[in-house]
């Protein structure tokens, strides 16, 4: 088995330069201009002055003064996306895009049609450059999570190869930092226990690691032992949709952050219905002007697509949290999703949950006239008065 994991270089700012270049060369810090916003992509240039994604922007500004700070262009994003993805198309059926900018591909067996994996690689580079004219990072390796810490040893246009007799040396020295998974908290905690490398995991049993770390445990010791479970996926299924905002200050204003959750809920329950999903987890997301970050959740009697009920529980869940501190973001997510038309088995006791049918119909019915006449032509109540109020201003 080979697996290859394609990197787009810097993807955002990338696109950013290529579309107007002018900015060539330059440190472009794609986030938007408000010192409220983060980070969402820097370019190379910016890099070097120590300005990664998810930074606060005002923090990006003292770290990089002559920075070039663009607002993202999802939609252009998305439409090169498709572009890259049909490309990887070409030489595998099996391709698993794990984010917008990256993706796994399985090309075993395809030695006969492409060559062998480092002749694909080179030829999987060529073709997004001509395609997008972006360049992009490779790692090719007989191990998924092998090819993802490869495609980030040669950045960027970089081409790495682990062949299969180098994988047991190649884990055996490698830094249990880079492992996926592996955060700050994880790492400290195996620190801890003298493992620094998948090499010193070989001093404890799997139920060790399984009694000291969880069901990392028993990942980090498969993985140390040149197992990897996880195959390419074609059909990847999404797992949760949200939506979150930077407040334009913070606040403790419960009701303006009710606010907030009514239209972010509107856009979950949109997106479920969309990809024809019902979920059954609920999930409020706050970040505070500190920057400490809190996510609770609530689980649904049954699944739904419904946005009121989604709308319903994130509102409950705030109620249920004290705000002893300004908050400078406020999310609502869905997971633990099913398709719409899958049978759910009730409690043998459960009453039916009339409003959850209740407003399910009522969205669905909306969506059918938003589809028809655009998204502008009904809205809650609350949404349009807010809005109002904005064009008065």
């Amino acid at each position: 088995m080979m697996i290859i994991h394609i990197d787009m270089d810097a993807f955002f700012a990338s696109v950013e330069q290529l579309d107007h270049p002018e900015l060539a060369g330059k440190c472009v810090i794609v986030g938007g201009t408000s010192n409220r916003g983060v980070v969402a992509a820097s370019s190379y240039e910016a890099r070097k002055f120590g300005v990664y994604s998810a930074m606060p922007i005002f923090q990006a500004r003292q770290k990089c003064p002559q920075g070039i700070f663009v607002p993202p262009r999802r939609r252009r994003y998305q439409e090169l996306s498709r572009i890259i993805m049909s490309v990887l198309g070409t030489f595998s059926p099996l391709v698993e895009p794990v984010s917008i900018d990256e993706a796994f591909v399985d090309i075993t067996g395809c030695e006969k049609i492409h060559g062998e994996p480092p002749e694909i690689g080179r030829k999987i580079k060529q073709k997004i450059r001509e395609a997008v004219r972006l360049t992009c990072s490779v790692g090719i390796a007989p191990l998924k999570f092998l090819a993802k810490i490869a495609s980030d040893m040669d950045k960027p246009d970089g081409l790495t190869v682990i062949p299969p007799e180098e994988v047991a040396m190649f884990i055996h020295a490698l830094p249990v930092r880079k492992v996926p998974g592996v955060g700050a908290n994880t790492e400290k905690t195996l620190a801890r226990m003298g493992i620094k490398t998948l090499g010193d995991v070989a001093a404890y049993s799997e139920k060790q690691l399984l009694d000291r770390l969880g069901k990392f445990g028993k990942r980090i010791f498969e993985l140390a032992n040149g197992i990897d479970r996880s195959a390419v996926s074609a059909d990847r299924p999404v797992k949760s949709v949200s939506c979150e905002e930077t407040l334009k200050a913070d606040t403790r204003d419960k009701d303006l952050l009710k606010h907030h959750l009514l239209g972010q809920s509107e856009d979950v329950g949109r997106q479920l219905r969309k990809q024809g999903l019902k979920a059954k987890t609920v999930m409020l997301k706050v970040k505070h002007a500190d920057f400490i970050q809190i996510t609770r959740q609530a689980t649904l009697p049954r699944h739904t697509f419904s946005s009121e009920k989604v709308y319903q529980v994130a509102v409950s869940l705030l109620d249920a949290y004290k705000l002893d501190k300004p908050v400078r973001l406020i999310g609502v997510g869905a997971s633990e999703l099913s398709a719409k038309e899958h049978p759910f088995q009730m409690a043998l006791f459960a009453r039916p949950d009339k409003d959850i049918d209740k407003w399910e119909k009522v969205d669905t019915a909306v969506d059918a006239i938003t589809e028809k006449f655009g998204r502008n032509v009904i809205k809650k109540a609350g949404l349009a008065v807010d809005e109002s109020n904005q064009n008065d201003d």
